[in-house]
């Protein structure tokens, strides 16, 4: 059976089958989780927004317990066709392809809750003669504000140099997969040449989210990889990523993964 519109707060179930032909909207509420996607792991939180054509690609979906997000399917040639021709439109379907997840701040994130509310309370109303141009409309309607998202990180970009700089050079550091042994903000306000206030100050302003929620969000993916890797102990691994101690290393795994670094392992193991 075709999916048109599905509805869920189940992380899990974001990845079905059934929803192959579809393209999937979720807005993280609370907590935060991961998966993979294109072959790269993603780390979400909350107000983080994820949008992902064809979600049965997803994989390797690990929740925190304190996780909560609400989520909504629809079909995807249904919402293409609605998608107007501007850069917004073209460039957005491209940088999500590369990354999915959006960061959104307080008020974003409100009025994209809001969005997705008004179509689940509508889509069961089938019998409306213009029911197709009315699911439209709402959907638009949270495209744009998704657009509008891209338009003022644009004009936040733009604010000032020295702001555009430090926010650039910040997710520049981060990508070349520093945080596996740096986590600490001081580090990279001292390579940045300004000071920890100022680098935090800067980064929750233009993005809304705090230096250490994007240290994180690069170094989650770097733990899950190496806890996969089953040749190395987690004295070894500990000791790669630079944690002071293994008591330390385990609190990181807890916070981050929702248990400890052995039960995490356990998890990976195939079920007899």
């Amino acid at each position: 059976m075709k999916v048109d519109f599905l509805f869920s707060d189940d992380f899990y179930g974001m990845n079905a089958p059934q929803l192959s032909n579809t393209c999937m909207h979720l807005l993280c509420t609370a907590g935060e989780g991961s998966f993979v996607f294109n072959e790269h792991c993603y780390h979400i939180v909350k107000n983080d927004l994820v949008v992902i054509p064809m979600p049965d690609r997803m994989s390797n979906l690990a929740a925190h317990p304190d996780l909560q997000v609400e989520w909504f399917a629809a079909d995807y040639k249904f919402l293409q066709n609605l998608l107007p021709s501007n850069n917004y439109s073209i460039g957005g379907s491209i940088s999500l392809n590369q990354d999915p997840v959006v960061p959104l701040t307080d008020e974003q994130a409100s009025h994209l809750l809001d969005d997705f509310r008004r179509i689940r309370d509508r889509f069961e109303e089938r019998h409306l003669q213009f029911y197709d141009q009315l699911m439209g409309s709402l959907c638009l309607t949270m495209m744009y504000d998704i657009f509008e998202v891209h338009a003022q990180r644009e004009a936040t970009d733009t604010h000032t140099d020295r702001t555009a700089y430090i926010v650039k050079q910040l997710m520049a550091l981060l990508a070349t997969g520093i945080s596996r042994t740096e986590r600490d903000v001081s580090y990279y306000a001292q390579r940045l040449n300004v000071s920890p206030k100022y680098l935090s100050a800067t980064i929750k302003r233009v993005t809304g989210h705090s230096v250490t929620s994007y240290i994180d969000r690069h170094t989650v993916p770097i733990l899950k990889d190496y806890l996969d890797d089953e040749s190395l102990s987690l004295t070894q691994i500990a000791d790669h990523m630079n944690f002071t101690s293994l008591s330390y290393f385990s609190r990181y795994c807890t916070k981050h993964l929702g248990q400890s670094p052995s039960s995490y392992r356990q998890s990976l193991q195939p079920k007899r």
